[in-house]
């Protein structure tokens, strides 16, 4: 449990994110550059793995949405193939990894950003970035141990 304290400790201090690499970005092989993008940013990774959700475990993390009409096709796409999970630390995480990684729909990300040169579509929009401290706790420990973060 000292881990997690520490984790808290970090995010509620704005040092801590958390991100997946989509499906389709890794289905594209552009998990390296994305990775290169946010090392050369100054983050620092915590704990990543490459994983991939079973339908039951992406029905769980996006457990929030149920209900909503985008669910069923999220869970399904976010199973769809190996997903790469990590926790990352800066100064001002949350903000600066939100804009590295640009607007959602990638027709509205500015230039540079990862959405807008790796995205496919606004679904299939590359990468995951944490909204909020509080998300940044729940996301990150749903994939991450106490031993998986350094």
């Amino acid at each position: 449990m000292k881990n997690y304290s520490l984790l808290i400790l970090h995010v509620m201090s704005g040092n801590i994110t958390f991100t997946m690499i989509k499906p389709c970005a890794v289905r594209s092989n552009f998990t390296g550059s994305i990775l290169k993008m946010i090392n050369e940013k100054g983050f620092r990774i915590k704990a990543m793995k490459m994983t991939w959700f079973t339908r039951e475990r992406a029905e769980a993390f996006y457990g929030i949405h149920v209900g909503k009409p985008f669910f069923e096709d999220l869970v399904s796409f976010m199973s769809s193939g190996p997903i790469v999970a990590a926790i990352l630390e800066k100064e001002n995480a949350i903000n600066d990894f939100r804009e590295l990684i640009g607007n959602t729909n990638p027709a509205k990300a500015a230039d540079g950003t990862i959405r807008k040169l790796f995205a496919e579509s606004f679904t299939a929009n590359a990468i995951h970035g944490a909204d909020s401290d509080e998300n940044a706790i729940r996301e990150g420990s749903f994939f991450f141990s106490e031993m998986e973060q350094f």
